[in-house]
């Protein structure tokens, strides 16, 4: 049955439906528990009692969001069985409350802070022994220094809304300048979580990656097909692993890996506090708007990247009021 399951995810994801990173997820998901320990099953024989054993089991080492995809994955597996008669009728499973976590968002304070401190560190060797770096971080010799390319990641992305993992995939010929009105890069990036529209970034997102393809491009490595930061890892992966190990040393020279609230930071700490910045200093932005930019749903942004902003962060906006030319306007659209 989970075979079968996964062969008809397959199917969704030729079909656009479903990303191929969701059904990796999925199958980790299916060899890592679910199989062994019930792969010898009959579908008839997993009861209610089972899967309350079974999410107790998991609620030990995961989160509640975890624990709520796992039991999705064995829905998928049972709902199967019902519909190829295998099995009669879904058995009741337990019900997990999802508990949400704030992603870490820097306050603009903070955020200035790692930045200054990224560029202070720029070309500086990291403290530990050579016999660390190599053992419990895996780097090479040639990535114990720091290089610009942090300060660069942690301005664009705070600029640019994008995830962590579109660093090691987003090459020059997905960057477009764009000078009208406004001036800012339209970024068509490649299709993330079912996601296909372009990002279009702030305008300081244009004065950073001027700099690094200059920077970059004294050593030939600024062509349409080169990577934006880090371009001469060939490795992706690594290069990504990389960056998040530069960050985490930014951070600890900081202090500023725990948030307020005990949470632990990372790149994608910077994602969260570019979509909280336009909350908070974004003249009007609608959430839909926002939404659709930074490639994510108005629901997400409720849930976590919303959830640390308060009422008094935008006393003002709260505190305003309409002209009356504006309540004027708004009534005869109404009418």
């Amino acid at each position: 049955m989970a075979a079968q399951m996964l062969t008809n995810e397959h199917a969704r994801v030729e079909r656009g439906e479903f990303s191929s990173g969701s059904l990796k997820v999925l199958r980790n998901r299916l060899d890592a528990h679910i199989l062994p320990r019930w792969g010898k099953q009959r579908p008839e024989d997993i009861d209610h009692a089972q899967l309350l054993a079974f999410t107790q089991y998991l609620s030990k080492s995961f989160s509640t969001i975890t624990v709520s995809q796992y039991l999705v994955a064995v829905r998928k597996i049972l709902t199967l069985a019902v519909a190829v008669n295998a099995l009669d009728k879904l058995p009741e499973f337990p019900k997990v409350r999802v508990q949400t976590n704030s992603r870490g968002a820097f306050t603009p304070t903070e955020y200035w802070q790692i930045m200054r401190t990224a560029r202070k560190l720029q070309n500086t060797r990291h403290p530990d022994s050579d016999s660390t770096l190599r053992k419990s971080y895996r780097l090479r010799s040639a990535e114990y220094t720091m290089p610009p390319d942090v300060a660069w990641v942690i301005g664009f992305m705070v600029n640019s809304f994008i995830r962590p993992s579109d660093l090691k995939t987003l090459k020059h010929r997905h960057v477009e300048v764009v000078r009208n009105g406004n001036t800012y890069l339209r970024l068509n990036l490649p299709k993330t979580k079912s996601h296909t529209r372009p990002i279009v970034t702030l305008q300081p997102a244009v004065r950073i990656y001027q700099q690094l393809t200059q920077h970059h491009s004294a050593r030939n490595l600024a062509a349409p097909d080169d990577y934006l930061f880090l371009p001469h890892l060939r490795d992706r992966a690594y290069a990504h692993w990389v960056l998040s190990f530069y960050f985490n040393w930014v951070l600890a020279r900081t202090g500023l890996k725990l948030g307020a609230h005990g949470q632990e930071r990372s790149l994608y700490s910077l994602r969260h506090s570019s979509i909280t910045f336009r909350l908070l200093y974004g003249q009007g932005i609608d959430l839909l708007t926002l939404a659709r930019n930074a490639r994510t749903s108005v629901d997400m942004i409720n849930q976590h990247y919303a959830s640390t902003v308060t009422g008094e962060q935008n006393i003002g906006m709260l505190q305003s009021r309409r002209t009356r030319q504006h309540s004027q306007l708004s009534h005869t659209v109404i009418s």
